[in-house]
């Protein structure tokens, strides 16, 4: 009787140890497969299929995408930023990294007015194109901080959805508290965050930004060239900023460019101007 027990004591333990295993696991809660190699195809379609049910569930039919610095301050932001440097200078006049510091505080502080123009598109086309249940240029930004953030806020300003797309970085990004809580997705991929910017895509607004904003704004214009996409308008806010950045008529000088490829986008000053533009692209007709 003894030696059975044992026997079954040993069984059990051998049971034990065999649904303790990772092959056992259940593949969808085996975090360790999921997170495989061989997975990514199935994570990547993992990430197409999320956020495409949500935004169909909360009814979103057509975005307004809004680019630019993560870094952009608001005007408030800027303006005790800058101030607070100016009093430290008071004290520390030795200091020789304040001078720097100011000069770039100042630069902020100028560059923050497209903070105010991205707050107030957004807020205008929100209340313009959602209400009873509709919802058209739904605003959808890379769900960070700066002119992300004023993008966002706008909406929220509005009391309508905005759309955020996190992304994971090796610096942890936050997304900014304005976006909608039911539409604030997180990626692993670049590639399906791309796609998801512009699935519904009617409009592109770019305002003054880094690396990132240079990379939506180019991949746009190339899948617009293309022919890839149709056709949408492309607006971007801030004419020094962009006639400094991007040589155009260079590009077109040299032959890298045509004519028409100017044409596949606007340079404005204002959110007032951005509307327009709109406007002018769809005229009258409704953006779906």
């Amino acid at each position: 009787m003894e030696a059975d027990t044992d026997e079954e004591r040993e069984r059990a333990k051998r049971t034990a140890a065999i649904k303790a295993g990772a092959s056992y696991r259940l593949a969808y809660e085996d975090r360790d497969f999921l997170s495989s190699d061989d997975l990514r195809p199935v994570r990547l379609q993992l990430e197409l299929l999320k956020p495409e049910r949500y935004l169909r569930q909360n009814n979103v039919r057509s975005t307004i995408v809004v680019f630019g610095s993560a870094r952009l301050l608001s005007p408030a932001q800027a303006r005790s930023k800058l101030a607070l440097l100016e009093d430290q200078a008071l004290t520390q006049p030795d200091d020789p990294g304040l001078e720097e510091a100011i000069v770039y505080a100042r630069r902020q502080l100028e560059y923050s007015r497209y903070y105010t123009e991205a707050l107030r598109l957004s807020e205008t086309v929100s209340r313009r194109f959602q209400y009873e249940g509709r919802r058209d240029f739904v605003v959808v930004t890379g769900g960070g901080p700066g002119v992300m953030e004023a993008a966002n806020r706008g909406a929220f300003n509005a009391g309508a959805r905005s759309i955020g797309l996190n992304i994971t970085l090796p610096h942890e990004q936050e997304p900014n508290s304005y976006i909608s809580p039911e539409l604030c997705f997180q990626f692993r991929y670049f590639g399906l965050r791309k796609m998801h910017f512009l699935l519904r895509a009617k409009a592109l607004v770019a305002f003054p930004g880094g690396y990132g904003t240079l990379d939506e704004l180019f991949e746009t214009l190339t899948l617009i060239q293309t022919g890839k996409v149709e056709r949408m308008p492309i607006v971007l806010v801030g004419e020094k900023f962009w006639h400094r950045v991007i040589d155009f008529e260079f590009l077109m000088e040299e032959g890298m460019i045509d004519q028409r490829d100017l044409d596949l986008f606007t340079i404005v000053e204002t959110a007032d101007e951005v509307i327009a533009a709109l406007y002018d692209f769809y005229q009258g007709v409704q953006p779906v």
